[in-house]
């Protein structure tokens, strides 16, 4: 990696963190609206920006978390496949709202892998609580799609090295 792709892996990370402190009481919960998540449409404009996201979520997690151990794993996991089936379908889609679409789809289908995480945590019915994530997760990417599309109108995401 160029150092300049670093040090904006390193942006996306911090910001991924500081958005995730402000709301810290809605991201760790049953039902979850973690607004950091729609850093994750980065992908979608440049695959590069996974490692910006998976860095971000990891200390997120470390830092503000009531079960580090499981979010660590679960969490970061997710992330980690959700991302990578957002990169590899990117490859055979056209249009960015598409490829938006298909990454908040993959992000809210992927929220059992928290659902699980919750009932191991904390005995939570598995399938109610994969309802309440997935709905709190496909709001924040749904709402993250016309956010991130207006930023990269300014910032143009895919010409950061």
């Amino acid at each position: 990696m160029k150092v300049k792709s670093i040090v904006v892996n390193g942006i996306v990370a911090a910001l991924y963190i500081a958005v995730s402190a402000i709301i810290q009481p809605f991201g760790f919960t049953q039902v979850q609206f973690r607004v950091s998540e729609m850093f994750n449409h980065l992908v979608v404009f440049k695959k590069n920006y996974i490692f910006g996201i998976v860095l971000g979520v990891f200390l997120t997690n470390l830092f503000f978390s009531p079960m580090k151990a499981y979010d660590l794993i679960f969490g970061v996991g997710q992330s980690v496949i959700a991302l990578l089936i957002t990169i590899a379908c990117a490859k055979y889609i056209k249009g960015l709202w598409t490829r938006m679409i298909v990454n908040t789809l993959v992000f809210t289908f992927t929220m059992f892998m928290i659902a699980l995480e919750l009932q191991l945590a904390f005995d939570l019915p598995f399938m109610f609580t994969w309802l309440t994530t997935a709905v709190g997760e496909f709001v924040v990417m749904a709402v993250g799609m016309p956010v991130m599309y207006v930023i990269n109108k300014r910032v143009q995401f895919d010409k950061i090295d």
